[in-house]
């Protein structure tokens, strides 16, 4: 059971009615219980059936059930229900199909997704495809919507209309069981790696198998070291956050979100903060990783250098809307738009940029 609240009760002196939320199987049903004499019925029940175990009129004790055989309100018009979209608790699975991905050999899908808080839009009508093992860099100003995007995309928020598809599998409208399952299929990178500094670089590696896993203590070390030592991070195990330059810092966040073995890696603003340098290298850092764990990437980023010299594909977000879409080497032949600005404003040598591409896809 989810969730049990009041609602007002057009059933006179008798007891209010409650409406009961249950989780079953992928998605939500809810009802309405009214309490009756020390009865539970089901007048406006949105289920085609009552659930097992809850047939009403049913008595709630073991003595004789004093519940009226006819009831003056029972047919009165029922307390309305949210609108599943509305609200963002996902679509009424039980007078509905399941969403179809319109894209199904794509990694990740969003279709047509929206956002609001209160009456504020913030995702309008959001699509993306994202191919298996790509980099997709999503752009955009202070406000543009990323990072309400980036929640989205993990399970972490609810989208108000539209659906985001992995490997097919629509990851909205669903209970939270199902959803903690596709969550693990993520990997997150945080902006300033998110480091716990009571820990030392092996504990907080090794955070995510401690708690999604039952491996012994020395199969976690062994695990924790090997991911370590393919990140130029051997011998940093006992070395505390506050130790490491940023540069290692976004490594040590980097091996702990790999070591789930994630199928899409997350990350948020990943040179935000770092010199020139250091952020050339963790640009490299998201290139050599997708060649060698084969995963999908998602990058958060308002770095136009970065992006060019990353992305396989560049997504420009204004306003909550994609303003542009399309490949490094598409988008700086525009002479127009906001892509152009973005280019203009940042004083980059774009055509440089995307010429000097060690590994194009």
């Amino acid at each position: 059971m989810r969730q049990v609240q009041s609602e007002s009760s057009a059933f006179g002196g008798r007891l209010p009615p409650v409406v009961v939320r249950l989780g079953l199987g992928g998605g939500e049903q809810r009802l309405q219980v009214c309490i009756v004499h020390g009865a539970a019925v089901f007048p406006h029940s949105r289920l085609k059936s009552s659930p097992p175990g809850l047939t009403g009129p049913t008595p709630l004790d073991s003595g004789p059930s004093t519940a009226r055989t006819k009831h003056p309100r029972r047919n009165s018009a029922p307390v309305p229900f949210p609108d599943p979209v509305e609200t963002g608790y996902g679509r009424d699975v039980a007078n509905s199909p399941p969403p179809v991905c319109p894209d199904p050999n794509a990694h990740l899908v969003v279709d047509h997704l929206s956002k609001k808080f209160g009456d504020t839009p913030v995702l309008v009508d959001v699509d993306m495809s994202i191919g298996r093992g790509e980099i997709v860099v999503i752009i955009g100003g202070s406000g543009a919507g990323k990072t309400t995007l980036l929640k989205i995309l993990v399970g972490l928020e609810r989208p108000t209309t539209g659906n985001v598809f992995l490997s097919g599998e629509v990851m909205t409208g669903i209970g939270e069981g199902a959803l903690n399952r596709l969550r693990r299929r993520f990997g997150m990178v945080f902006q300033y790696s998110a480091l716990l500094d009571s820990m030392n670089v092996l504990e907080n590696v090794a955070f995510p198998l401690r708690e999604h896993t039952s491996l012994s203590n020395s199969e976690i070390r062994d695990r924790v070291r090997e991911k370590l030592g393919v990140l130029n991070l051997a011998g940093t195990e006992d070395k505390m956050p506050s130790e490491l330059s940023g540069g290692m810092k976004k490594r040590v966040g980097l091996a702990r979100a790999l070591m789930l073995e994630p199928e899409v890696l997350m990350y948020d603003e990943p040179t935000s903060g770092l010199d020139p340098l250091s952020a050339r290298l963790v640009d490299e850092l998201i290139t050599e990783t997708r060649e060698r764990f084969g995963v999908t990437s998602v990058v958060i980023s308002h770095d136009m250098a970065g992006a060019l010299r990353t992305a396989d594909q560049i997504y420009v977000l204004s306003k909550g809307t994609v303003a542009a879409r399309g490949t490094p080497a598409g988008l700086i032949e525009q002479k127009s738009g906001l892509a152009h600005d973005f280019f203009v404003a940042s004083g980059i040598d774009a055509p440089a940029l995307v010429a000097g591409r060690t590994a194009p896809r």
